[in-house]
């Protein structure tokens, strides 16, 4: 009877252990299940009709090895590098469809004809060549004054002033009464005579005036050599002249210059010679034409600029000193040159790379050599070839990782590509530590990727996760390829919690 009993019994027991292990597989965390052992060795081995480079340790990836076999640093099978994908080191390859959604645009690389032009700002100034000093060339007083302040304008043959010269009263009288004279050799002395009122400064109309009509003139006026503005008065009405005094400047306006800023890294680009177009904001839309006189030898030490002379032609005035001018500078010849368009060229330090567009939506990272820029384009003196396609737009979005201090990193957009690092494995481990940005776990074999049992780090998600496991718990998880390579939770739960995964 007692036999019977402790039969029963334990044939309950039993029951009772099946039923709940039962319950508690279908209370485990649903996760999905592994990948078939052939689909491990589909991943892991060579696949045939492609040639393996060599085999090597996705945890060690410095490490290559000649033949296919176990990982003697990792507890898992070594995987094959294919010839077909080392090809491309360097590229990146993204689907139509992805270059459409970023703006991906391309240009071609061109070669033809550019002038180098150089657009400048100036300001217009006296040319100080047109530039004319009316002196008093005999001493006197100032009489009579035409002009009453700088800056008027004046005309050649203009009246300036009146000079009361008492030193021209005696030659004069003189002169005519050495001419009026009968004497034998008073023509020596006649010649003598109106050469010292030469060297007075009378004029020669005045000498033949003088001559015409006999009559003493005690008053000089001075005219104007030149037309164009008053630039200096220095006497007034009333004041004593002496001989070589300088009594007024005129500066001529029909020829002006501009003196524009030439930026240090543009001066060898101008030449004296170099044809001239400004403009300036009193006559809009109206252009200047002229040429460079002269690049002057000075930089300066404030704005790291030369100075170039440019001369133009001012034949109504209009063209005021102090004028603010834009100057474009255009040399007689072109030379061809080998352009893109500057948007395409990425700056990074002391270099500069181009985003070279191959077939197949294929892409690579070029260093180039760059000359100077003008309208939107750059020359390209090493690098490129004419023909090939650049890219001018989104470069950046093609790949945000991209470090281009030595070549761009792996740069992907093709949903079939991103496909395979989605996918996730799982396994059942043992909490060993937790760190702030990632968990040890000492976990079983991972048959979906051929891998034994291993104690490994496992990144934590961007999100982070739920703080509902400890050190020391067994735990099942889920765990997939991120972006950099490493391997991160997507899961994580406790595996007798029957809550399913933390996310």
């Amino acid at each position: 009877m007692n036999k019977t009993i402790t039969i029963a019994i334990a044939m309950a027991m039993l029951a009772l252990g099946a039923g709940g292990g039962y319950w508690i597989a279908t209370q485990r965390p649903n996760l999905p299940a592994a990948n078939a052992p052939g689909a491990a060795a589909d991943e892991t081995g060579s696949k045939p009709g492609r040639q393996v480079l060599y085999w090597h340790d996705p945890m060690v990836p410095g490490q290559r090895f000649d033949k296919p076999g176990r990982s003697p640093f990792m507890d898992m099978d070594l995987v094959p590098v294919y010839a077909d994908l080392a090809s491309d080191a360097g590229t990146i390859t993204i689907d139509p469809r992805v270059q459409q959604n970023l703006g991906v645009r391309t240009v071609e690389v061109v070669r033809r004809p550019l002038a180098q032009k150089v657009e400048v700002v100036g300001a217009v100034a006296y040319d100080e060549r047109a530039v004319a000093l009316v002196s008093a060339r005999t001493t006197g007083f100032i009489d009579k004054l035409y002009l009453r302040a700088p800056l008027e304008a004046v005309r050649a043959g203009q009246p300036l002033a009146e000079i009361l010269a008492p030193e021209w009263v005696a030659a004069q009288e003189e002169y005519l009464a050495l001419a009026a004279t009968g004497v034998p050799g008073a023509e020596a002395l006649r010649r003598a005579a109106r050469q010292r009122l030469m060297v007075l400064g009378m004029p020669e109309e005045t000498l033949r005036a003088l001559e015409a009509d006999g009559k003493v003139r005690p008053r000089v006026v001075l005219t104007a050599p030149i037309s164009g503005v008053i630039g200096e008065l220095s006497v007034r009405e009333g004041m004593t002249a002496i001989v070589g005094m300088p009594l007024l400047r005129i500066n001529g306006l029909a020829t002006v210059w501009v003196n524009a800023e030439v930026p240090e890294a543009q001066a060898a680009r101008v030449r004296p010679g170099h044809a001239v177009a400004a403009r300036v904001a009193a006559y809009p839309g109206e252009i200047f034409k002229g040429r460079v006189a002269a690049l002057l030898p000075e930089v300066s030490a404030t704005t790291r600029t030369l100075k170039a002379r440019i001369e133009l032609a001012n034949p109504k005035g209009r063209l005021s000193p102090g004028m603010f001018a834009t100057v474009e500078l255009t040399p007689a010849t072109t030379e061809d040159a080998l352009l893109v368009p500057t948007e395409a060229l990425i700056q990074t330090g002391k270099r500069q790379v181009i985003l070279l567009a191959l077939d197949g939506g294929k892409f690579r990272p070029v260093e180039v050599e760059t000359g100077f820029e003008t309208d939107g384009l750059t020359v390209i003196s090493k690098g490129l070839e004419a023909g090939q396609k650049v890219v001018v737009s989104s470069q950046f979005l093609i790949d945000s990782e991209a470090s281009l201090k030595a070549t761009f990193g792996r740069m992907e957009g093709a949903e079939a590509a991103a496909a395979p690092r989605a996918e996730r494995h799982r396994g059942e481990g043992v909490v060993e530590a937790i760190g702030e940005d990632e968990l040890t776990l000492s976990h079983g074999p991972i048959p979906s990727l051929n891998w034994g049992a291993m104690t490994m780090g496992f990144k934590r998600p961007v999100g982070g996760l739920l703080p509902e496991v400890e050190v020391g718990e067994r735990v099942v998880f889920e765990f997939s390829t991120n972006a950099k390579g490493e391997y991160e939770l997507a899961a994580i739960a406790p595996q007798a919690a029957g809550q399913g995964a933390r996310r």
